[in-house]
């Protein structure tokens, strides 16, 4: 499996950050499972990329995502995850991180730019005080509407359950 040379770990991704800032570059950061990648996804990541010059994206961990959306989930595993999410030249680097927000890899990396979707508040953003107190940006970006994870697991089930019947399997 690849990741294109995108994934870092945490040290090493500050390293690149405080490059990047050193050369003038703005650095632009979101996270999130990104399980499966859809629509809604590609467009926000894409308008994340416009806000800066650098695009680096906090990859919840498998364990990160169990703890947060269950044990039936990640469905597909971080390395997977990494690298389709790799794969896209909107993002020019990643990382993961194990705890349930990445409020300390925000705070350690201090990206100019922080976003999240526009379903969220900026004060309850993971990393955000962090940002405004070393003059950057917490920004929210529109979400593509209907389009989610959870409902394209849904609709999985409710086709998968339906087939069965149709099979007579159930």
């Amino acid at each position: 499996m690849t990741s294109y040379g995108k994934l870092a770990s945490q040290c090493e991704t500050i390293e690149k950050v405080r490059a990047w800032q050193a050369s003038g570059k703005k650095v632009v950061f979101s996270n999130g499972c990104f399980d499966i990648l859809h629509a809604g996804h590609v467009e926000y990541l894409d308008a994340a990329r416009k806000l800066g010059d650098v695009l680096l994206i906090g990859l919840n961990s498998d364990a990160s995502v169990r703890r947060l959306k269950g044990p039936s989930r990640p469905i597909c595993c971080e390395a997977d995850r990494a690298a389709v999410l790799s794969a896209l030249q909107v993002v020019d680097a990643l990382t993961l991180f194990d705890e349930d927000t990445p409020e300390e890899l925000i705070g350690a990396l201090l990206p100019d730019i922080l976003v999240k979707g526009a379903d969220w508040a900026v004060e309850n953003i993971a990393g955000a005080r962090a940002v405004l107190a070393h003059g950057g940006e917490v920004l929210t970006i529109p979400l593509l509407e209907g389009r989610s994870t959870s409902s394209i697991i849904e609709k999985i089930i409710q086709h998968s359950s339906q087939s069965a019947i149709y099979r007579g399997t159930l």
